[in-house]
């Protein structure tokens, strides 16, 4: 029987959060069946959770920053955190399937004891010009991505360093660590994978009180969005579920 894959989201806004899970289950062409969702926001792990029987785990964005001081993060969003750093160990130690979008490469950076910080390459919400690196270019998750590719964005902080152990995959002048690979099988993304412009325009909506660019700004991201030519980012969730599935 052909394992599931994991999803774990966490945004705790309901609109946003359906509307990446659906995202994710059709840009990588994952059947629901084969897919189990955890929003984090309302559920625990579970204590006995085997991550060795899941295809693979992908792990959504989120409002959150791991670089916050604790002090000045929501309860809500501290527990999130604390959650996906604690499957970490299980999935570093075993070069488990992993895919984080966004958020999922604070996690691994944070894990990995590397600079994670606001201190350099945020990317305002919008399209960042990225291109694989040439160790990039032989791995099989970016395989058929064309070297040069738009991809959605919008994050405060970003990995500073390339962290213990990882491969430099993708790139950007705005962002250099745009995509890393820890091990064979753990990989994360700055940007988003699964985006689109009508889904970045319902976050732009969702978030626009959220620090991420003026709210009187939010009319002409949305149309930058819906000008945007980004169709090459999904290709590598759909690479990485027909390779762990």
């Amino acid at each position: 029987m052909t394992k599931p894959f994991l999803v774990l989201q966490l945004r705790p806004e309901t609109e946003a959060s359906d509307d990446e899970y659906a995202a994710f289950l059709r840009k990588a062409r994952l059947p629901a069946e084969r897919a189990h969702r955890i929003r984090l926001d309302q559920q625990r792990l579970p204590d006995d959770l085997c991550l060795a029987d899941y295809s693979g785990v992908i792990v959504g964005g989120g409002p959150g920053c791991v670089s916050d001081r604790p002090e000045d993060k929501a309860p809500i969003e501290a527990r999130i955190e604390a959650d996906v750093l604690a499957i970490m160990p299980q999935i570093i130690e075993n070069d488990l399937p992993f895919l984080g979008c966004c958020y999922g490469i604070g996690i691994l950076g944070k894990h990995l004891g590397g600079d994670v910080s606001k201190r350099a390459h945020g990317e305002a919400v919008g399209t960042a010009a990225c291109e694989i690196t040439p160790e990039g270019r032989d791995d099989p998750v970016l395989a058929g991505v064309p070297t040069a590719f738009d991809a959605f964005v919008g994050h405060k902080e970003a990995v500073q360093d390339l962290p213990t152990g990882c491969a430099h995959l993708v790139r950007s002048k705005t962002c250099p660590f745009q995509m890393l690979r820890h091990g064979r099988n753990v990989y994360a993304t700055q940007f988003h994978p699964e985006a689109d412009a009508a889904g970045f325009e319902t976050r732009i909506r969702i978030y626009r009180n959220r620090g991420y660019f003026p709210p009187e700004t939010a009319g002409n991201l949305i149309a930058m969005c819906r000008a945007a030519d980004v169709f090459a980012p999904e290709m590598i969730l759909r690479n990485f579920v027909k390779r762990y599935a």
